[in-house]
């Protein structure tokens, strides 16, 4: 009889050929048909730690005859987000289809962000992450490691919506933290990446530059691990350049966001992962126009985001309050407050449509730099607007 046993065990780990596992353990796969016949013979014991751990089961429950079984571990994530302690050499008691239909939902979370509220996404993303640390002891291989990285993607939408959309940086600190902790777990150094990345930001906002680049090193060190491609690259250098932006440092910023340009325009023959869609060449420049705006380049800084303006699509309406915030702040250091009150009206009435709390900050900021102005019709008309009954309750709910 054949070992039934071993060949169960690496279709639930997601090896669908003995050849995809010979190639796992770096073995020739006539030994892999040696282990799966009536008589498998006993692995050596460096392949044999390997194929316990891709497999998750011990020897025996390999059909191999033996006294002894490798010793599992604790996961890093499981013991970061308080699990129990479960071994990774536990029975793979979930099938390989389980990462298909995780993936499946992460990918849909993926795309509802761009329109669902955040603060009905946020839970389910929550949830969802919740379901993949319990999926992940009882799966092994490329089963375990598919579901680990959505599982990081996961936890990295999780972590945007606390920064970006609830300005909540403490808690979106500790939820990318277990983004990376599951990119570890799939050994995705890109996820990783994107993850230290996003870390960045927190300490940017709060004006201290060395966490800020500490974290960037990071990242780029986690990037040249994995094939890189060059819109990633451009996102670190734009990621790099908000964080010197807030620092105060527009020359280094605008530096980086001009060697963004070049990758770009280089391009790279790796692809960008599925879940980078949160850049584009059209975004680099959304950063630029920024970052022209605080470095006082008002003309430059006007032409760049109107640009911006017109290339964003519909779906992208949370980048467009940005942006609309953005072109209100240059035309108020203009000195023309009816074209930024103009402005700040359209970001309102899309955030009223889309919240965003990137958005609503700026046009508080844009609020502020009216001050003195504060007696002209146009801002009272703007008050109103910014006061109203929705948009109060929204930004004070949040």
């Amino acid at each position: 009889m054949a070992n039934t046993q071993l060949k169960a065990a690496r279709l639930a780990a997601g090896y669908h050929s003995q050849q995809a596992l010979a190639d796992a353990l770096r073995v020739g796969v006539r030994q892999v048909r040696r282990w799966e016949s009536d008589q498998p013979p006993m692995p050596q014991p460096e392949v044999a730690q390997i194929l316990t751990r891709l497999l998750g089961q011990d020897l025996a429950s390999l059909g191999f005859t033996t006294d002894g079984a490798v010793p599992g571990r604790r996961t890093v994530l499981a013991a970061a987000v308080g699990l129990a302690a479960v071994p990774t050499q536990s029975v793979a008691v979930q099938p390989a289809t389980a990462a298909e239909d995780y993936e499946a939902v992460t990918r849909s979370h993926r795309r509802l962000y761009w329109s669902v509220a955040p603060a009905t996404l946020h839970p389910a993303a929550i949830a969802h992450a919740t379901l993949g640390c319990a999926l992940l002891p009882e799966t092994a291989g490329q089963t375990r490691q598919r579901i680990a990285a959505a599982l990081a993607e996961t936890y990295l939408l999780a972590g945007r919506i606390e920064f970006f959309d609830m300005r909540d940086a403490d808690r979106a600190q500790q939820t990318l933290l277990r983004a990376l902790q599951g990119a570890g777990e799939a050994d995705d150094s890109l996820l990783g990446a994107a993850a230290l990345a996003h870390m960045a930001f927190a300490p940017a906002w709060e004006g201290d530059r060395d966490a800020a680049v500490e974290r960037m090193v990071a990242a780029r060190t986690y990037a040249r691990r994995g094939p890189a491609s060059a819109e990633l690259l451009a996102w670190l250098d734009a990621v790099e350049a908000e964080c010197e932006t807030r620092c105060g440092n527009t020359r280094t910023a605008l530096h980086l966001i001009g060697h963004a340009e070049d990758v770009l325009a280089d391009g790279s023959e790796h692809e960008s992962p599925d879940w980078l869609d949160w850049f584009s060449s059209v975004r680099l420049a959304a950063f630029k126009g920024n970052t022209q705006l605080r470095a006082g380049h008002l003309p430059q800084a006007r032409e760049t985001l109107l640009g911006v303006l017109d290339q964003l699509g519909p779906a992208e309406e949370k980048q467009q309050t940005v942006v609309l915030g953005d072109l209100a702040a240059v035309e108020v250091a203009a000195g023309d407050p009816e074209a930024a009150c103009g402005y700040a009206l359209r970001a309102l009435a899309q955030l009223e449509r889309t919240w965003y709390a990137m958005g609503m900050d700026r046009v508080r900021e844009v609020r502020r730099a009216l001050a003195p102005h504060q007696h002209e019709r146009c801002v009272r008309e703007l008050d109103d607007r910014l006061y109203g009954w929705s948009t109060t309750v929204s930004a004070l709910a949040r």
